[in-house]
């Protein structure tokens, strides 16, 4: 967990490993990209799994700085979170920073419908995490979804 402080909380993010055996993509539907695969197997997918930013800080930046200070210096080469479908702004948030859109996931109680969202990170982090190879795995799923 992050948090930010200017004096009081305004913003923090978490998120956690993902687990290689796949269960956090439980619910995917259709054909969960090869490489997502590949990547979540060799334990190189951190999950980010919330963010609050407060109100007064909106569109000054903190919401990509704590996602850019989340991610740093984890052994990742590729971020992963699930917004709901419904929520369009938050969607289209992530996009702007880059995340590009998966598929979706449905997960229970209820007929809840997510958004599955990647960030590729091995330009970051290609140095300290498996070098060339996790870069090329990340930027045919760059290719991929264009």
């Amino acid at each position: 967990m992050l948090a930010a402080e200017a004096p009081g909380l305004v913003g923090c993010a978490f998120g956690y490993p993902v687990r290689r055996d796949g269960s956090w993509w439980s619910g995917f539907r259709g054909v969960l990209p090869r490489e997502v695969g590949q990547l979540t197997a060799s334990g190189q997918v951190f999950a980010m799994t919330g963010m609050v930013v407060h109100p007064s800080e909106r569109n000054r930046g903190l919401a990509g700085r704590l996602q850019e200070r989340l991610f740093a210096g984890r052994q990742a080469t590729l971020g992963a979170t699930l917004v709901d479908r419904a929520n369009r702004a938050a969607c289209a948030g992530f996009r702007s920073w880059g995340w590009q859109d998966i598929g979706v996931v449905y997960r229970p109680p209820g007929p809840t419908v997510l958004r599955a969202l990647v960030l590729p990170l091995a330009e970051r982090t290609a140095a300290q995490a498996g070098g060339p190879a996790h870069h090329a795995r990340t930027q045919r799923l760059k290719e991929n979804q264009r």
